[in-house]
């Protein structure tokens, strides 16, 4: 549009509109008459005045004859010259312009920048009008001819498509036309612009991948945070194997899946299973037996099979003989292998190095959860004898209550099992959280001594890593509930975060509503990271 624009400001200096030629050939005439008559004046006095008349007349009209003919050459001059710059400009546009019979759909015109897209000449368009069917891709053609037809008709036609070009390449194309009509009011034309638009097909279709894969990223991230916390939700061993291959399943399509946990050195027992009922459950083997087993032991590396037929260490295990496809990939927590996560399927090549990826990811979560629940089966193991301790406390507190020389030998009591238990201690009012007393032991663990932690709340010192830890035990002890062996993080003043076994009651301590609480140390364990 610019150099349509700059054409034609360059050429209108030039240019003399029709009004002003008619004005300028009447004045021109008036002073030619003028002239004659004076120059001519004496001779012309013996003329009669009709004769006189018809001179000027007939040099007028001569006058306005020469210039009028003059305006049409220039007018002419500048029509030629208006096509050629039309022309020029078509064929300088970088998109293609086209220009299309309505009736016939035959093609009438197309400029140079069609040769640049197609590969085709300008020459071979005009020679068959109808090549430009053959030019459009053949799984587009039939939607793209269909819509040209209706473009005859409404006159409006937007497409994108692909072409094939003169070398066999395929581009993508967009076209857009719209409607010339004659003096009836009916379509008689197409006219419109094509652009290559390949490059932004492809960056259009780069996007939707990207987002297809962001998408799956985000399912599958999704997956995993849901398995993360529904692996923590209860340390039960039960509860978690079964949540391992419920989760595993959402990850995973599988037929078979086994949860492998190690017994010693070789010895492997099959903890948890599904797709197939075993005959003799709880099942034990050898990983001596097994070589692939023992592979992943000594590397702790993932092992993919795609078709096991063509491995020559396979084993089958029991009650799976029909495996095709396996997968395992090791449970490690701490450096050490707990078991192995068994993947099967009847079909060869089900499973890919993306599903390897995807059950390493879950190995990490699934392997710190048994490690708890095995703490967790520890803890119980002691929380009975820390539920013998606290019943003796309980029982020295109804003592003190009878009598108050009781109370005195009670509290003597209740003060050296408190003061002299290797386990932390800690006294605090109900509603508040305020610290009452707490022992040697707590000092030691929490980095507090006993005077910097008295009259201070829980959540002054911010103890607790998450307060809704403490809001949901105070609820349970609120309805009568004891707290047994709760696994919660607690801060210590140095700002450690530590893995606790917590145990607690409600007491009546100095008049108040309390709560005696026990808290253990219990390992945490990093998970391995795998490749």
């Amino acid at each position: 549009m610019q150099r349509a624009d700059s054409l034609s400001s360059e050429a209108s200096p030039r240019r003399l509109s029709l009004p002003g030629w008619r004005v300028f050939s009447i004045i021109l005439s008036a002073v030619l008459v003028v002239l004659l008559l004076t120059l001519f004046g004496n001779k012309l006095q013996h003329l009669e005045l009709a004769s006189l008349v018809l001179i000027a007349v007939v040099a007028a009209l001569f006058v306005v004859i020469l210039f009028h003919t003059r305006f049409l050459l220039r007018a002419r001059e500048q029509h030629v010259a208006s096509d050629e710059r039309f022309q020029q400009m078509a064929n300088n546009i970088q998109e293609v312009f086209w220009m299309m019979d309505a009736q016939t759909k035959k093609a009438l015109y197309v400029n140079e920048a069609y040769e640049a897209i197609t590969g085709y000449s300008c020459q071979s368009a005009q020679e068959n009008p109808s090549s430009y069917e053959d030019l459009i891709h053949p799984e587009d053609r039939v939607r793209v001819l269909a819509r040209l037809d209706e473009a005859t008709q409404s006159g409006q036609f937007s497409e994108k498509f692909r072409i094939v070009c003169a070398g066999g390449e395929i581009r993508w194309v967009s076209v857009s036309g719209f409607p010339v009509r004659d003096a009836g009011g009916r379509i008689s034309r197409l006219v419109g612009t094509a652009q290559e638009i390949t490059a932004q097909h492809q960056a259009e279709e780069q996007v939707a991948k990207n987002l297809t894969l962001a998408e799956s990223a985000w399912a599958e991230a999704d997956a995993l945070r849901k398995a993360t916390l529904a692996l923590t939700q209860d340390l039960r061993m039960d509860y978690v194997l079964d949540t391992l291959l419920q989760s595993l399943a959402e990850l995973i399509p599988y037929e078979y899946a086994r949860v492998l946990l190690l017994e010693d050195d070789t010895r492997i027992f099959v903890a948890r299973e599904k797709g197939r009922e075993l005959s003799n459950y709880p099942m034990t083997l050898d990983a001596a037996d097994f070589p692939l087993l023992g592979r992943i032991m000594t590397s702790q590396d993932s092992i993919l099979l795609p078709d096991t037929q063509e491995e020559k260490d396979w084993q089958a295990f029991k009650g799976q003989a029909d495996i095709r496809s396996w997968l395992c990939v090791p449970l490690v927590a701490s450096r050490r292998i707990l078991g192995f996560l068994s993947i099967g399927h009847s079909q060869p090549n089900s499973f890919t190095r993306e599903h390897v990826r995807r059950a390493q990811l879950l190995a990490i979560p699934a392997a710190a959860a048994i490690q708890n629940a095995r703490l967790y089966e520890c803890a119980e193991i002691y929380g009975a004898e820390l539920e013998k301790r606290v019943e003796d406390l309980r029982q020295t507190q109804r003592a003190l209550e009878q009598s108050e020389e009781g109370r005195r030998v009670s509290e003597d009591k209740f003060q050296k099992v408190f003061r002299s238990s290797p386990i932390p201690f800690s006294i605090t009012t109900f509603n508040e959280g305020r610290f009452l007393d707490v022992n040697a032991a707590f000092e030691r663990r929490y980095g507090y001594s006993r005077i910097e932690v008295i009259g201070h709340t829980v959540h002054e010192l911010r103890i607790w890593e998450d307060s809704s830890d403490r809001q949901q035990m105070t609820t349970q002890l609120q309805h009568g509930g004891p707290i047994r062996n709760v696994i919660t993080r607690l801060r210590t003043k140095s700002g450690e975060i530590k893995l606790t076994a917590y145990s607690a009651d409600r007491i009546q301590f100095d008049g108040q509503s309390c709560i005696l609480a026990v808290s253990e140390d219990v390992p945490q364990f990093e998970p391995r990271q795998t490749n």
